[in-house]
């Protein structure tokens, strides 16, 4: 919104538009270049010495960096970042949904006799255990050494582990976007760390 003497107003109005409904269009283009370059980037493949396989940050990691750079560079390519908040949360709404309804049909086959049969129990609170002591140890440290936002931590975990259902609870309870940001700020170098420790420790334990 622009406030002054109505010939200045005019004046911006020639320069930045004064159109309502351009402002409540989503800029879908400046969305699919972004997924498209971003799988393009995810799929290509990084070579690191004594590695057997090339690392590669997915369809995940990929599209993720590229919003960031298309964010924080896009207006200089002409490439209009802005989109409604409606929009918005209808592709996080969207993208969760379709995220959680695939893993789900691809882990939910044979989810209970996983569980019920072999160590599948062993699984589960080997599971829980990795998941829940990092979580309780560096949330500690963050809110009490580096006062970090509550929020922000919150985001950060989730990107730490790489979980798009954590991230939409937090956004759900918080109003700003401290979670997004903590989660965006992490999650490439988890994606990328998590590929390559993994590759590590076969090679480590294959090697010994």
């Amino acid at each position: 919104m622009v406030v002054g003497p109505e010939e200045n107003v005019n004046r911006v109005a020639e320069l930045m538009g004064n159109s309502e409904k351009r402002l409540n269009a989503p800029n879908i283009a400046t969305i699919f270049i972004g997924i498209i370059v971003g799988i393009l980037f995810g799929s290509l493949p990084i070579a690191i010495p004594q590695m057997p396989v090339p690392l590669k940050l997915g369809l995940a990691g990929g599209p993720l960096i590229i919003a960031i750079l298309i964010g924080r560079f896009g207006y200089r390519m002409h490439l209009v970042t802005y989109t409604t908040t409606s929009a918005n949360m209808m592709l996080r709404e969207m993208g969760l949904a379709l995220f959680l309804a695939s893993v789900g049909i691809k882990a939910g086959a044979g989810f209970w006799e996983t569980v019920v049969q072999g160590d599948g129990l062993k699984y589960v609170y080997t599971g829980f255990l990795i998941t829940i002591i990092p979580i309780l140890i560096v949330g500690t440290i963050a809110r009490m050494k580096y006062k970090f936002n509550y929020f922000t931590i919150m985001g950060m975990i989730a990107g730490t582990y790489t979980d798009p259902p954590a991230l939409a609870y937090a956004n759900s309870i918080c109003t700003g976007e401290a979670p997004a940001i903590g989660y965006s700020t992490v999650y490439p170098l988890s994606m990328f760390l998590r590929i390559f420790t993994a590759q590590l420790i076969v090679l480590f334990f294959c090697g010994a």
